[in-house]
């Protein structure tokens, strides 16, 4: 999964690095804004999903599943601002995380089937109750009938910017289908080493996978004029890079800020997150992963970025290590009236 955050989220300086605070999320009105497996194309080949069980799809088949769909507020503020983004969790992720916090959809498979003309809908619903976005959290296993449900969507009237929250472990030919459907990336730049991706996330060539991905998001960026907000602070198109520190591995962490800079600089938006929580198996095997992120080690990674000349830079501040503010995985806003079938299918383009 995508490191999706834990905790809501509000920017409180307008300065180069806007401070990200633990604070509970309003539930009110919307201020204006201040500046988280199957398909026929192919996948990672180094973490294949696993085996199919009766609640997961196989890969290469059609069987979308959601497991979430309701509003959000615990992404960076351009994403959710105040008034919440309109967030679509996926069941399945082509990483097997051993520190995962939502492994109920990620690994064992919670989530109920859909069609395409149920997920149409869901992103018209999510416009109607106010979100700021669409947030596809971990689509991308099922890339062509997501890309057919934004269409239809748009077709129907849907005029929210798509945004692709991703873990960063998707092939170009993939990101490829997608990037004309996908206003905002929001994808994770986990790992430098190889031998910390094959420990951690089963993925050995996650560090090459996601570079390459990540030039072409920004390629696909470019193509349609660079990064844009609207007059509320929104994202309308970008890319914000995250990156989830690790409790002793901020060499690794300082190896990825310079990775990403040397791809996209200023063209990209980075986010820097402190709110590793170790979950039962890690607290239970001890070591490094069974502890939080020391403010040494955070900060260690932050003044890399300021030196490297991040602008735009994403930080948590004050104590995020959370199991609470998890979104329950329990099928909210998953079930409901179908768009009608008439509408999928027919052409809908990018945001604008």
């Amino acid at each position: 999964m995508p490191s999706v955050m834990v905790e809501p989220l509000s920017a409180v300086s307008a300065v180069l690095k806007p401070v990200i605070v633990s604070v509970p999320a309003p539930v009110g009105g919307a201020p204006p804004l201040r500046t988280m497996p199957s398909t026929p194309l192919s996948l990672p080949g180094a973490c294949a999903p696993a085996a199919a069980t009766e609640r997961v799809a196989p890969a290469g088949t059609s069987r979308l599943r959601v497991a979430r769909c309701a509003l959000h507020f615990w992404e960076e503020p351009p994403i959710s601002g105040e008034a919440g983004s309109g967030a679509i969790f996926f069941t399945g992720c082509p990483l097997r995380c051993v520190f995962c916090q939502n492994h109920g959809i990620s690994q064992e498979g919670f989530g109920l089937e859909v069609s395409c003309e149920r997920l149409a809908a869901m992103m018209l619903e999510l416009e109607a109750q106010g979100a700021l976005n669409i947030n596809l959290v971990t689509p991308l296993h099922f890339a062509p009938q997501v890309k057919l449900a934004v269409r239809a969507a748009r077709a129907a009237g849907m005029s929210l910017p798509v945004v692709c929250n991703t873990s960063g472990y998707e092939t170009e030919e993939v990101v490829s289908l997608m990037s004309d459907v996908v206003d905002v990336w929001l994808t994770d730049f986990k790992y430098a080493s190889r031998e910390l991706a094959g420990r951690l996330s089963h993925a050995a060539d996650y560090p090459l996978v996601a570079e390459r991905a990540l030039l072409r998001m920004l390629a696909g960026l470019r193509g349609r004029g660079g990064r844009r907000l609207g007059e509320d602070g929104r994202m309308l198109q970008g890319v914000i890079v995250r990156h989830l520190v690790m409790p002793g591995q901020t060499d690794d962490s300082l190896r990825v800020l310079d990775r990403v800079w040397a791809l996209g600089g200023n063209e990209l938006d980075l986010s820097v997150m402190n709110q590793y929580t170790p979950n039962e198996r890690c607290r239970r095997e001890g070591g490094d992963l069974g502890r939080a992120v020391t403010d040494e080690e955070y900060e260690r990674v932050l003044d890399h970025a300021d030196d490297l000349g991040f602008e735009r830079l994403w930080w948590q501040q004050g104590g995020t290590v959370s199991e609470s503010f998890v979104p329950a995985f329990d099928a909210t806003g998953v079930r409901g009236a179908e768009l009608g079938r008439q509408d999928v299918g027919q052409d809908g383009g990018s945001h604008e």
